[in-house]
């Protein structure tokens, strides 16, 4: 269990990937799996497609990792275009597959980013009462999520803490972040959910820059704001792809090391279902184990 990892005290590393679309994906997604087993991460994350789109091979996948490798899997699951009992078959289907850790998500619209959000019609509201589902039918190590910035559909910031803690009080053992930049803003989010009686391990998540034109898009994306300073920093790098790489990875392990300094917990990170950039942040901070050659 997740939970459990957690309580070692000891930073955790871990990697977050998408269920592929085809053949080739899938073959490129188990060859980073196994290049990752070696490296006993504390956990690997494979998400859900809006609207359950990929919700039998989130399942498989989660499965397989379990099955076929040393690796402990969290399977995301959305309270979005599902109903109850849909949802109640999807956690069974997860069981069955031993799945014991689910990151327990609203979900955003399935017409995108910033839109209006419509519960499935006998389905469930909040993420709240998809935690107090997950307690109810196992024993399930359960996440929640977190973000550095205001919900869109909250009040502000201090409603977001409120909202945390009140699943943690429903059984959310951890919470990972949304993407951000600025250490600041993890260590003031810890600050709020403190106040409101959350003490459950919060992890931040990380996005390096690999490529030119990923900030504005992962911006836009999950509305998180770029800080001039690092706009400056890739901007310097030109058009030059190694240098502009090497800058990105270069601010990420900054703020990964700001950031286990500060008490995070551990480090999770985005792969885009490529792990070289996780991999030399996570080798920069001396928290892979040495493998031999």
């Amino acid at each position: 269990a997740i939970r459990d990892v957690l309580a070692t005290g000891r930073p955790s590393f871990s990697f977050e990937f998408f269920p592929p679309r085809d053949a080739a994906g899938e073959a490129l997604l188990w060859a980073t799996i196994r290049r990752l087993e070696g490296l006993a991460p504390s956990f690997i994350s494979i998400t859900y497609g809006a609207g359950g789109t990929t919700r039998d091979r989130t399942a498989r996948i989660a499965a397989d990792v379990i099955s076929k490798t040393t690796l402990t899997a969290l399977a995301h699951l959305t309270c979005v275009g599902a109903s109850r009992a849909e949802l109640r078959g999807v956690v069974g289907q997860y069981a069955a597959g031993g799945v014991r850790n689910v990151l327990a998500l609203r979900g955003d619209p399935p017409t995108g980013f910033g839109q209006a959000w419509t519960p499935h019609p006998g389905g469930l509201v909040r993420a709240l009462e998809l935690v107090e589902l997950l307690r109810e039918l196992g024993d399930f190590s359960i996440g929640v999520a977190a973000s550095t910035q205001r919900h869109p559909e909250s009040t502000g910031l201090e409603q977001d803490a409120r909202v945390l803690a009140e699943k943690a009080r429903a059984g959310a053992d951890f919470a990972v972040t949304q993407l951000f930049f600025e250490v600041g803003e993890y260590v003031e989010l810890v600050e709020r959910a403190a106040r409101h009686g959350c003490e459950i391990p919060i992890i931040p998540g990380l996005m390096p820059i690999t490529r030119a034109g990923q900030l504005e898009r992962f911006a836009l994306m999950s509305g998180v704001p770029v800080p001039a300073w690092l706009s400056e920093r890739i901007d310097a790098a030109g058009d030059d792809p190694a240098a502009v790489r090497a800058v990105g990875l270069e601010a990420a392990t900054e703020l990964a090391q700001d950031l286990l300094e500060a008490g995070a917990p551990g480090l999770h990170t985005y792969t885009l279902n490529r792990s070289g950039a996780a991999m030399e942040i996570f080798g920069n901070l001396g928290l892979l184990p040495r493998l031999a050659s």
